[in-house]
């Protein structure tokens, strides 16, 4: 046995590593910081969701201005269940076109309703024809629906 590993040394070799109580005070600190942090984070990710819906319906509107224009008889192509452009696709949102309040191709009414496999349930936005954008439903929100497209349940019009 080589005894000069130990000299200059009193006592056996020391233990290296971390006691059970260490252990659970950093296990708590990070359960605290996890509690406190993915609240704000899944309200960071349903605001983003909210902003690609409306972007997609502002372009929607966009895009059925253009068919407005390029149709001869002028009409947004739309009837009780469509319009004259495709929807977008999300996995957040579901889109629908169809007539507006006039009842007719001159009108239409855009609608992203949110999808329950997303988290987004609860949550609908629409725009028509004269840029009216309104959120209909929101959860927490009051005041529904409003004139404007909330990002947030206490945001006001």
């Amino acid at each position: 046995m080589n005894l000069q590993r130990f000299a200059g040394r009193a006592g056996p070799p020391r233990q290296r590593g971390f006691t059970l109580i260490e252990v659970m005070v950093a296990v708590a600190v990070i359960g605290i910081l996890a509690a406190i942090a993915y609240p704000s984070y899944a309200d960071y990710v349903r605001r983003g969701r909210i902003a690609e819906a409306t972007g997609e319906l502002g372009t929607m509107r966009v895009r059925l201005e253009q068919f407005y224009q390029d149709s001869r008889p002028s009409n947004y192509g739309s009837t009780a269940a469509v319009c004259g452009v495709a929807v977008p696709t999300s996995p957040s949102f579901t889109y629908t076109c169809n007539w507006g309040a006039g009842g007719t191709s001159q009108t239409f009414l855009a609608t992203a309703t949110g999808n329950a496999s997303a988290g987004m349930t609860g949550y609908t936005f629409t725009i028509d024809n004269n840029n009216a954008q309104v959120t209909t439903a929101y959860p927490g929100a009051s005041g529904l629906p409003a004139a404007c497209w909330l990002k947030r349940k206490s945001d006001t019009c």
